[in-house]
Order: C-alpha cells, then structure tokens, then sequence
C-alpha cells in the first residue's frame, strides 16, 4: 500500500566550505572544553576570522582560566558547534569546529573579526580557535 505521506527528512554530510558558509555570519554557538571537573560546554557569542572562530569572556570566568596556557603559543584543545533547527519540519543542520584555543593578543585583538557579546559586564579576553578538524550535517527533505 502506497503513503501519501511527504518524504522523510534524509541526512547529509556537509563539506568543510559549507559547514564555514553556515557558521559565517557569527552569532550564539557553543564552546566545548575541559574545566579541570571535566567536559563542560558553555554558549559564547562568537564570529569566524578566516579559518577560525573568535569569541569573548569575562576575565574571571572558568572559560578563560580552562583556556589559558602557561606555554607561550600553547593552545588548548576544544570543540565548538553551531546549529540550527526547526522542530515543526525537522530539517536543520549541526557544524562542529575542532582544533586549539589560544587568547590573542593586543596586535590580533586590532585585527581579529569583532566579537559583539550579549551580557553586560567586561569580556576582555579574547580566543581564537583554530578550525583544524570542520565537520557538519544537514537534515533536510529530499
């Protein structure tokens, strides 16, 4: 017996160029990373500079102590993932960005992408990660 139903949402792989397309405009996506406690994820206002994502923090949050390195040029491994969705069609897509965390410098802080934060308060330290490893999926119907 046939379905008159619509097709079924079908998932697909995004390339690296589509998933930078996705996250290219900046906005609210997540940070992933160790806190000493272990995983923690936290939402941060980003913008993508190139091949990397810039974000902002407070200076006394866990973020920037779990990201700060006692090695100079040292980064810290974390994750970062943006997505979009919409429930009532279930189509949307994930983008995940893997690489190193490392805060920037007055010089790069001139040139880096700027970074708008929603919280008031002061969010002067400054991250750069890395995209090393850019992988992403769309759900969407045929």
């Amino acid at each position: 017996m046939a379905s008159n139903s619509a097709p079924r949402p079908v998932l697909e792989e995004l390339d690296r160029a589509a998933c930078m397309r996705l996250i290219g405009d900046g906005g609210i996506g997540r940070i992933a990373f160790d806190d000493g406690e272990g995983p923690t994820v936290i939402p941060v206002n980003y913008a993508v500079d190139g091949d990397a994502v810039i974000f902002r923090t407070s200076v006394s949050g866990r973020l920037n102590r779990s990201l700060l390195t006692a090695v100079v040029g040292g980064e810290v491994r974390a994750a970062f993932e943006v997505d979009r969705f919409d429930e009532p069609s279930r189509e949307g897509w994930s983008v995940l960005v893997r690489g190193g965390a490392h805060p920037l410098s007055d010089e790069e802080k001139a040139t880096a992408a700027q970074v708008q934060p929603w919280p008031g308060g002061e969010r002067e330290a400054w991250f750069r990660l890395s995209a090393l490893e850019v992988s992403g999926r769309r759900v969407h119907r045929p």
